[in-house]
């Protein structure tokens, strides 16, 4: 099956979506599938064809931005060529070209499924919030006219007012694909030792410093924390310099950092093994999010396999790997001292929270990921559609694992 999957960013641009989309379309092509990627030149020196683990990349360069959107007239000529050759249609939204592309599929009486993984919730400001209003109409436009639209889990879909339009008529519920490099316990030491580790409670962060991850409120959670153990540190993986539209955010939190030099390290981008002996030397995980902006937090599950628990915000979907694994406490959105108070229980006890990894790693593998994805592909080809929110088997799997623990 040849598939073009569109999104504005792909990689090495680091994010949830692209990160999703680069294992998505990885597994694709190693399960025999023509896979090609169409997404912007953000940055000039990106080449504008690329070849990468089987999967062809399409770069259209960028005339100029839009706070964090992207204006490329050649999109639209490029989307068009490519779509004629495709047999399916992936949008990955929030994207400002999507509709044009899903009414090009339409036009070509090619399937277009739109994958939404999160609002777009941009900086305070009244252009900003113009910016918004477009982009949430262009995802309008684009959602009427995909024929399936799917999303992570039933609870972000019922509590986003832009998901909840499709319940019983287009969508569905996939695991998102998570996959990490294998880390040697050897390099696992290594890294302890590298960072200074011994003996020290550690807590991680995994996220880009940016203001929905809302990393203030583990800064603020730290005093409580640091009573209890005096020894504890924060590190925190991903990008924290020159984040695009989230230089305010960055000064705002330097003095914090400052303040807590000596419990909280900034260690930037971590990949391939270095991010997984980084999971490896965690004792939890907090996710502190702020918003929809975040639907699931697949850091959580990357924790999850290696062992950690989780300390996560309530927010839709951002709940539930703690809820259906019982992997972790869930605490109110922005609420530093709940959170403080959870990070503290599971230092005092991680094994009380901790559940068999390798289930978790195959319920969210990048193969079972493709393979719900291929269904739904060929079931558009062949005119068939049933749409469900039923959550898919993975799901109640972990449950029943989550259950037979307390149980025990």
């Amino acid at each position: 099956m040849r598939i073009l999957e569109v999104l504005t960013y792909y990689r090495p641009w680091v994010s949830g979506l692209t990160i999703y989309v680069e294992r998505l379309s990885r597994a694709l092509a190693q399960q025999g599938h023509d896979v090609t990627v169409l997404t912007s030149q953000y940055d000039h020196k990106l080449p504008l064809y690329d070849l990468q683990d089987g999967v062809k990349i399409v770069r259209v360069p960028v005339t100029f931005r839009v706070s964090k959107g992207v204006i490329m007239p050649g999109f639209g000529p490029m989307a068009w060529k490519l779509a004629q050759k495709a047999d399916v249609i992936h949008l990955h939204l929030p994207q400002f070209d999507a509709p044009g592309v899903a009414l090009r599929g339409r036009l070509m009486g090619k399937p277009v499924v739109l994958t939404y993984h999160c609002d777009l919730q941009l900086p305070e400001g009244a252009f900003n919030r113009l910016v918004d209003r477009v982009v949430q109409g262009m995802n309008q436009m684009a959602g009427n006219l995909a024929d399936a639209v799917v999303t992570y889990t039933r609870d972000y879909g019922t509590h986003s007012p832009y998901l909840s339009q499709y319940l019983g008529k287009k969508l569905h519920i996939i695991p998102p694909p998570v996959e990490l490099t294998y880390c040697s316990d050897e390099a696992a030491r290594h890294f302890c030792e590298a960072q200074g580790l011994h003996g020290r409670p550690v807590i991680g962060i995994a996220a880009r410093l940016a203001t929905e991850k809302g990393v203030e409120v583990l800064l603020n959670a730290l005093p409580t924390v640091l009573a209890a153990f005096p020894n504890a540190i924060v590190l925190h993986a991903g990008p924290y310099k020159n984040i695009l539209g989230e230089e305010t955010y960055a000064a705002r939190l330097a003095p914090l950092f400052e303040k807590y030099k000596n419990h909280y390290r900034l260690l930037g981008n971590l990949e391939g093994a270095d991010l997984t002996a980084f999971y490896k030397n965690l004792d939890v995980l907090c996710v502190t999010s702020l918003n929809s902006t975040e639907s699931f937090g697949l850091v959580q599950i990357e924790a999850m396999q290696n062992g950690v628990p989780v300390a996560a915000c309530a927010l839709p979907g951002v709940r539930q790997p703690v809820t259906m694994t019982g992997m972790g406490e869930v605490t109110p959105i922005g609420d530093h001292e709940a959170l403080a108070q959870a990070i503290i229980r599971i230092l005092s006890d991680k094994r009380k929270y901790q559940r068999d990894p390798r289930l978790i790693a195959d319920s969210f593998s990048p193969a079972q990921t493709a393979v719900a994805y291929t269904q739904l592909f060929q079931d558009l080809q062949h005119g068939r559609h049933d749409p469900t929110t039923r959550e898919p088997a993975a799901y109640e799997r972990l449950r029943q694992l989550r259950d037979s623990w307390k149980m025990g």
